[in-house]
């Protein structure tokens, strides 16, 4: 499985890049180079944790997240999430090189970067935490799915995605995109839909969710949302 997670891992790396660099049209680039660099660090240190700590996890995240349980409408979000997502590191590339790569503060961009560290470990925390948190939206009764109340879980329900909202708002920062921060309420829009797909699939199929959600009362960030 390690080859298989330095392989995978450097082919996202390498296609992200591309999208990247080929929209700032150079790869004399510091911001870019040091964005990639912590995004490919990030995901083998994350990848190389679980393979020790929770090799079932890393198997589940591994897998194409296209399941025969999966329902439809989620497989045609993931997609749309992960064009999205190479659509918006072109344009951010895009958007920096026309703006000279110095189109924010040193203050904007050093907050993009404590961003990006709170959101990877917030994720890295979840993943310590729930064993089944698989990218694909499914009851995975085949490794005895349960609910998982311990950890970030104890505070808000869906703490993975809750990572995922600095993410999204640290990288057009760190970039020098203010174009990017365009899109971050598409990505939280996005994301809340697909919190309320899960949230029905979980209270119907999963024993004591709905007890749990009951206790918990939040979705992303403890008092607020």
């Amino acid at each position: 499985m390690l080859l298989r997670l330095i392989l995978q891992t450097a082919s996202m790396l390498a296609l992200q890049g591309m999208a990247l660099l080929a929209g700032a049209g150079t790869a004399r680039w510091p911001a870019g180079i040091a964005f990639l660099a912590i995004l490919g660090t990030g995901s083998l240190a994350m990848g190389l944790w679980l393979l020790r700590r929770d090799p079932a996890l890393l198997r589940e995240r591994m897998t194409l997240p296209i399941h025969a349980d999966q329902p439809g409408h989620d497989k045609l979000l993931l997609l749309a999430l992960g064009l999205l997502w190479f659509a918006w590191l072109h344009a951010m590339g895009a958007d920096a090189a026309a703006r000279g790569f110095a189109g924010l503060p040193f203050a904007l961009h050093a907050l993009g970067a404590l961003l990006l560290l709170a959101g990877h470990a917030l994720i890295a925390w979840t993943f310590a935490a729930n064993s089944f948190a698989s990218p694909a939206l499914r009851l995975q009764r085949d490794r005895g799915h349960r609910v998982i109340d311990t950890g970030p879980y104890a505070y808000v329900r869906h703490p993975m995605y809750a990572g995922a909202l600095p993410l999204f708002l640290g990288i057009p920062l760190f970039l020098g995109s203010p174009l990017g921060l365009l899109a971050v309420p598409v990505f939280v829009g996005l994301l809340a839909l697909r919190t309320r797909w899960e949230e029905q699939a979980l209270r119907q199929g999963l024993p004591g969710y709905a007890a749990y959600a009951q206790r918990v009362r939040h979705r992303f960030v403890p008092g607020l949302w």
